[in-house]
């Protein structure tokens, strides 16, 4: 392969069944012999056990471990510079193997482009080698399926919050929304679930956990309890709009 420049993939996965990826996504994967995947350090890595059956057995791994996660503030200075440390440097490697002649495919849970980590690395890759990204089913779309209830219907306005807002924010783009989907939901639960009682769409308001997965729990967020949300977990309010 001397001479030539080889591609970086962006490889969405979708939110978590194989039987959702692409058979775009999957014919890459399955032909892949550089594997790279974001994790927590001491962590197999979702993404990588999404596709741990369907892998070419001379596949390469390069796992992405995060130096930070929960342990320092989002707001925190420190925060941004360790991960921008940490993306410089998985970049580079991916780099070198592309220019070196070699593809590499990054798998990606959901899509690549909504939320995921792959965007730090396209944004530092694209002007300087090949790099081309494969949509894929989102969690939220997942999540909404998992409810048995359209999300949305004829002008009804879907709108997309983090759980991390400020709670007031929260309370009052829900309030304008039509149907909402709550992402980063985790630790904040009891903060999104009082922004929807009081934009009063609380009981409207689904959690659903790990949504397209072997433990997906679908539940109205009324009776969720207290317990602290799993990582993958969305809040679904469903729009009621125009219908014939």
């Amino acid at each position: 392969m001397s001479g030539q420049t080889g591609t970086i993939w962006g490889v969405g996965l979708g939110p978590g069944d194989p039987d959702l990826m692409s058979v775009r996504a999957d014919r890459l994967v399955r032909t892949a012999r550089h594997v790279a995947f974001f994790r927590k350090a001491g962590r197999a890595g979702r993404a990588r056990t999404i596709v741990k059956d369907i892998l070419h057995p001379e596949a390469v791994d390069i796992p992405m471990e995060y130096p930070v996660t929960t342990e320092i503030p989002l707001d925190d200075p420190r925060y941004a510079a360790c991960l921008s440390g940490f993306y410089a440097e998985v970049t580079a490697r991916l780099r070198d193997l592309a220019l070196s002649g070699e593809d590499v495919v990054v798998l990606c849970e959901g899509d690549p482009f909504f939320y995921g980590s792959f965007m730090h690395l396209y944004t530092r890759l694209k002007d300087d080698v090949p790099v081309r990204v494969v949509p894929a089913i989102t969690g939220m779309s997942a999540a909404w399926t998992a409810t048995g209830l359209p999300v949305t219907w004829g002008d009804d306005v879907l709108t997309v919050l983090l759980g991390t807002m400020p709670e007031a924010e929260l309370t009052r783009r829900m309030g304008d929304s039509d149907a909402i989907v709550v992402m980063k939901v985790g630790r904040n639960l009891p903060k999104v679930r009082d922004a929807l009682q009081a934009a009063g769409k609380l009981d409207r308001a689904w959690l659903v956990e790990c949504a397209s997965m072997a433990d997906e729990r679908s539940v109205p967020l009324a009776e969720a309890g207290d317990r602290a949300a799993p990582y993958f977990s969305i809040v679904i309010v469903h729009g009621q709009g125009r219908r014939p």
